[in-house]
């Protein structure tokens, strides 16, 4: 299990424009690493939404805002053109960020249970360590609770 502390395990993905993102290539700045289950889902819009809404102020505090999901490169399209989103939707239908971050497994819907994507949140700090984990992100107001934590570390 991954750990407040550890080194944030490598990756390597393109966003729906096909640019290309490394962990690597973001040393030195935070990096929220935020996992959501489904493009146009109601609690994944209100969650990234609040990233879009929080975007200049992340910026301001040498902070990255990254989305992944398993969802296509037209659906992550459509879903940041409807909704402003400044900030790459990554691409990871075959999840191997999702797995070397732990954000696949069981999850309860409505008491059904299923094996989907969990809606969580990594914080990178600059040195490449994992500084705060959300398990269990609430997608309201959470990219605040992730901006108040960046300000915390800082």
């Amino acid at each position: 299990m991954l750990n407040i502390g550890d080194t944030a395990p490598s990756f390597s993905a393109r966003d729906a424009e096909g640019n290309s993102y490394s962990l690597s290539d973001l040393k030195g700045k935070f990096v929220v690493l935020y996992f959501y289950p489904e493009d146009e889902t109601p609690g994944c819009t209100v969650e990234a939404c609040s990233f879009r809404d929080s975007y200049a102020e992340f910026s301001k505090h040498n902070a990255v805002v990254l989305g992944v999901s398993m969802d296509t490169a037209e659906s992550h399209q459509k879903f940041a053109a409807h909704h402003q989103l400044q900030f790459p939707l990554l691409i990871d239908s075959d999840r191997k960020i999702i797995d070397k971050y732990e954000a696949y497994g069981e999850e309860d819907l409505y008491g059904k249970k299923f094996m989907g994507i969990k809606r969580m949140t990594y914080l990178i700090g600059p040195d490449g360590k994992i500084a705060f984990i959300w398990r269990r992100a609430i997608p309201l107001g959470h990219a605040q609770q992730v901006l108040n934590k960046i300000k915390d570390l800082e």
